[in-house]
């Protein structure tokens, strides 16, 4: 195996919504898109005191593409016009579909509310390729006993798959377009060799702490861009947290407008007019 070297981080840059602390490492000044990876909010590490107004992210649409939430601490309630709803808490993981258009509302409980708590959440959007740009939405809830977790490296490395083959551990979401996703754990003094194939593109953003990946030390809060190769390789000298994954690139056109990925312009207005129209359908969040 050809181990893939460093070619660039991508800082996260602060970009705060009302009271919720967030960074945004893609897209960034350096890199606009991470085929077919689009986007990524970091949110917190925060603690909320007791009687907050929690999360700010009230009924809103999307088409086109995938949104995977992390909740690494907190809880996350969901609501979607395709009749979907739970509350998950840390550790756990949402995969929502979009596809040809829903309405969500991803908010804080009242239980949150009131009693407040350390809060930290990771948000993944996914593109999908042209031909899966209208299928049904779909959504996925996964608390954290749901999901397997296996070791490596004597211990040193706990594994969270989410989606995916990972040493020979499958992860619960079975994806569109083969899009894998895991969560890494290294303890101090953690090594880790991942097989990636050639010509995937690797999503590696480090949520805590510092890793040496591709021969090059990325500390917290930076997205790292890898070159070619056959496999990605950690070495940690301190505890750090991982958000990693791999893809093959569509390498199609892509045109964003807000909460909308599409192909074309002529699809965007279409988008528009149908989320107008009430085509998406609606969503009344629980108080």
């Amino acid at each position: 195996m050809t181990a893939r070297s460093f070619r660039r981080l991508h800082p996260a840059l602060r970009d705060d919504i009302a009271d919720l602390t967030t960074r945004r490492p893609l897209p960034g000044p350096g890199i606009e898109l991470l085929d077919p990876f689009l986007f990524l909010n970091h949110h917190g590490p925060q603690v909320y005191p007791a009687n907050n107004r929690g999360l700010p992210f009230g009924p809103h649409p999307h088409r086109g593409f995938e949104t995977v939430t992390f909740i690494l601490e907190g809880e996350l309630s969901h609501q979607d016009s395709g009749g979907h709803e739970s509350i998950i808490g840390p550790g756990g993981v949402q995969w929502m579909t979009a596809g040809s258009g829903l309405v969500h509302a991803e908010l804080s409980p009242a239980s949150f509310r009131r009693a407040g708590g350390a809060l930290e959440i990771l948000q993944l959007w996914v593109n999908l390729p042209a031909r899966l740009k209208m299928t049904p939405p779909r959504y996925v809830g996964l608390q954290r006993g749901d999901m397997p977790r296996f070791c490596a490296d004597a211990g040193r490395v706990t594994i969270d798959p989410v989606s995916g083959d990972w040493l020979g551990h499958a992860g619960p979401v079975a994806t569109l377009a083969d899009v894998q996703m895991a969560v890494l754990h290294l303890a101090a003094g953690a090594a880790l060799r991942l097989p990636v194939a050639a010509g995937r593109t690797v999503f590696c953003y480090v949520v805590r702490g510092a890793v040496t990946v591709g021969g090059q030390v990325a500390e917290a809060f930076n997205l790292v861009e890898l070159g070619d190769g056959d496999a990605v390789e950690f070495q940690a000298a301190s505890p750090a947290v991982v958000l990693f994954g791999h893809a093959m690139a569509f390498n199609e056109p892509v045109v964003s407008h807000g909460p909308f990925v599409m192909n074309t312009r002529a699809e965007i207005m279409q988008a528009m007019r149908d989320y107008q129209e009430g085509r998406f359908g609606e969503v009344v969040p629980a108080v």
